[in-house]
């Protein structure tokens, strides 16, 4: 008897100390890449085709952010890397910080939802209608200036997401109950049918200055980064990590399936349909804001899953960071690698993403879902 107590003890110890560690070790992980986030800001604004020295873009930043005058620059220094960093290169870096946080935070949540380890912002349907709507207003002349004026192409790629995420929501639906394999089932039968409208209308249209910019937009870009775009997309960003920040408890139990689910009490089918409506929306007003970036959403939860764990507790907030820091640093490659010009950053995410999810795929140790 007291042999199985002091196992048990044993036991409850080395379990308490692993929880410790784990702890230690999430905490570490946050304050590091809080840190590399900020250094990353100050360093990709100094870099590009006029090179600036990081002090100064430091002290820049700091003088107009709080709006105090320092000695650390003059004004000739001021006036003259001024306009470069505070009006196009710092819009550019911060709306790359957001849409790499809530690409890899839609990534997260879809994986949980459907419980596919495939599933991202991308594989239900939802950036082939935010395409197709693309496609409809610069082929068929609705873009800028047209019927929904100035917004133009931004606002019919936001119409089509969410249509787009409607539909497979309603198609996943039929039959009462949402379930994973109907989600995935949805999302392929609406990309095929968005993705077959867009080319029916370029194949038509004949046009060909069209064409290169919808070429241009399925790529992806920041280049449309200015302040003036970046209020709506941090808000819905920010306001949908914020949620599913405190919905970790959920997102585990769809990890382990409809039954243990329904042995707690928690109807996972509201939850999937509150989750796929929310991830819609983030998804919509990002694609359409700087068109089809692949791969983040896929990979960025992967690589966290493989150093954190499954636990949505920890996973969430540290594939927000990981999304946020990895867009920053493929922005300045795509900005930087070709001399006077600029690569779409949607190239750059799928040549990053397939050999690091191929390796991924390999690795024999990683596992979804802490299997």
């Amino acid at each position: 008897m007291a042999t199985a107590q002091r196992r048990e003890l044993k036991n409850n110890l080395f379990d308490t100390e692993s929880k410790i560690k784990k702890r230690s070790l999430f905490s570490v992980i946050v304050a590091v890449l809080v840190v590399a986030v900020g250094i990353s800001i100050v360093v990709s604004v100094s870099i590009g085709q006029v090179s600036i020295p990081f002090g100064q873009s430091f002290w820049i930043l700091v003088e107009q952010i709080t709006g105090i005058q320092t000695d650390h620059i003059t004004a000739d220094e001021s006036a003259m890397f001024l306009d470069v960093i505070w009006q196009i290169r710092f819009p550019r870096v911060l709306l790359a910080l957001v849409t790499g946080a809530g690409l890899a935070l839609c990534g997260t949540v879809m994986q949980a939802s459907v419980q596919n380890p495939l599933a991202d912002p991308f594989l239900l349907g939802i950036s082939s209608g935010a395409s197709l709507g693309a496609t409809f207003a610069i082929m068929l002349g609705f873009g800028i200036g047209g019927i929904l004026g100035e917004f133009g192409v931004a606002s019919w790629a936001f119409i089509g997401a969410l249509a787009a995420a409607v539909l497979v929501l309603g198609l996943a639906s039929i039959g009462g109950k949402v379930s994973s394999v109907k989600l995935i089932l949805a999302g392929t039968v609406i990309n095929a049918l968005c993705s077959a409208f867009s080319n029916f209308i370029i194949y038509f249209a004949k046009n060909a200055e069209g064409i290169r910019s919808i070429s241009f937009w399925t790529m992806g870009s920041l280049t449309s980064a200015e302040w003036g775009t970046l209020p709506l997309v941090t808000a819905v960003v920010l306001a949908a990590a914020l949620f599913f920040l405190f919905q970790f408890r959920v997102m585990n139990t769809m990890l382990m399936g409809e039954e243990t689910a329904v042995t707690l009490g928690i109807n996972l089918n509201n939850y999937r349909r509150v989750y796929m409506v929310i991830s819609s929306i983030v998804t919509g007003v990002l694609v359409s804001t700087c068109g089809i970036i692949g791969f983040v959403g896929l990979i960025v939860p992967h690589i966290v899953r493989s150093v954190v764990g499954s636990n949505h507790k920890r996973l969430v907030p540290v594939a927000i960071l990981f999304g946020a820091l990895f867009m920053i640093w493929t922005d300045v490659f795509a900005r930087t690698i070709i001399p006077n010009g600029e690569l779409p950053i949607g190239i750059v995410t799928s040549l990053l993403g397939a050999p690091v999810f191929m390796y991924i795929l390999i690795k024999k140790s990683y596992g979804f879902g802490g299997k």
